[in-house]
């Protein structure tokens, strides 16, 4: 499997770093928004081609496949460029920063019938596999969850301190991790409302938001996300169901009592993005539908378009 990986930055060597793992990968190529990084990168991971242009990449006749680590605003543009080139894609989450954009990104797959996978990480975390294995098993379910997905982000810097070329956003990107995960634990959601504080005055986004959901097994979640908390950072999920209460953070998982769970056989790796990779890899080997796919968590982005309606109404 030959991959070329467009976005060299702390997320998308996290790809990398994942994709070495797996028997049969290649990196061929690495495409970064400056020449220099994208050199570097592809030097450290042993890829032949570097660039700043995904399409150099896309023209190259040994690229069977590319992962898209750049910027929300270009995911779905990218990602159809992508099928257009005959290329199977892996799009980092979120698929897309509106409804719309995701209805097209569906509709070219449905066309082409190439492997369109998006990177919704939590479905593939050791510690949020072994709920949804207890889940299925009729073992466990979910009355509620509880999600704070806080980070401290006054100004444009990734996951490394370094400045970003782009902005983030609470609901597109932070919280779509959470609306499908919801659902995947506990079915299609069927209400949700949200609500957000004062915008940033320089970078224009809400730096603070609420939200609740209810799924259409009865079961609801909060989920609050900052980019104002100045304190532990991530994503903790509290799952409150019928038979225990667990508390996951990445791919770490307690009970109640915050007593750890032995995660170990749950999956090949504790490395939730490793994991991702490999079922993209599998996927297109095996010719099958990846769990992630554009189409199996496009229903989170019809979610995400409803409450961005409900936000801008209420400005």
């Amino acid at each position: 499997m030959r991959i070329a990986l467009a976005g060299a930055g702390a997320f998308g060597e996290k790809h990398l770093d994942g994709l070495r793992n797996i028997d049969g990968v290649e990196i061929v190529s690495v495409i970064s928004r400056k020449a220099e990084q994208a050199a570097e990168v592809a030097a450290k991971y042993g890829a032949k081609h570097s660039g700043t242009d995904l399409a150099e990449a896309l023209a190259l006749p040994q690229v069977d496949a590319v992962i898209l680590c750049t910027p929300t605003q270009m995911h779905a543009e990218q990602a159809i460029a992508c099928m257009n080139a005959g290329k199977h894609v892996q799009v980092e989450i979120p698929l897309s920063d509106s409804w719309a954009d995701a209805e097209a990104v569906i509709a070219k797959q449905k066309e082409t019938g190439l492997t369109c996978m998006v990177g919704h990480t939590r479905r593939f975390n050791p510690s949020h596999q072994w709920v949804h294995n207890r889940i299925t098993a009729g073992e466990f379910a979910i009355q509620q969850m509880d999600v704070q997905t806080y980070f401290f982000r006054r100004k444009n810097m990734n996951a490394k301190g370094e400045p970003r070329s782009w902005t983030d956003h609470l609901l597109w990107h932070h919280a779509a991790h959470t609306v499908d995960l919801f659902a995947y634990q506990a079915g299609r959601i069927v209400q949700a409302n949200a609500i957000e504080g004062p915008l940033h005055p320089e970078l224009g986004i809400a730096m603070d938001m609420s939200i609740q959901l209810k799924s259409e097994s009865g079961a609801i979640c909060t989920l609050s996300l900052s980019f104002n908390n100045d304190g532990p950072l991530g994503t903790f999920f509290r799952y409150i169901g019928d038979t225990g209460t667990y508390i996951a953070r990445y791919d770490d998982l307690v009970n109640g009592r915050e007593e750890p769970i032995d995660l170990s056989g749950v999956a090949v790796s504790n490395n939730g993005i490793e994991l991702q990779d490999r079922e993209f890899v599998a996927a297109i080997r095996e010719g099958r539908e990846p769990n992630s796919s554009v189409a199996k968590v496009l229903d989170c982005y019809r979610v995400l378009g409803e409450l961005e309606k409900q936000l801008e109404a209420a400005k």
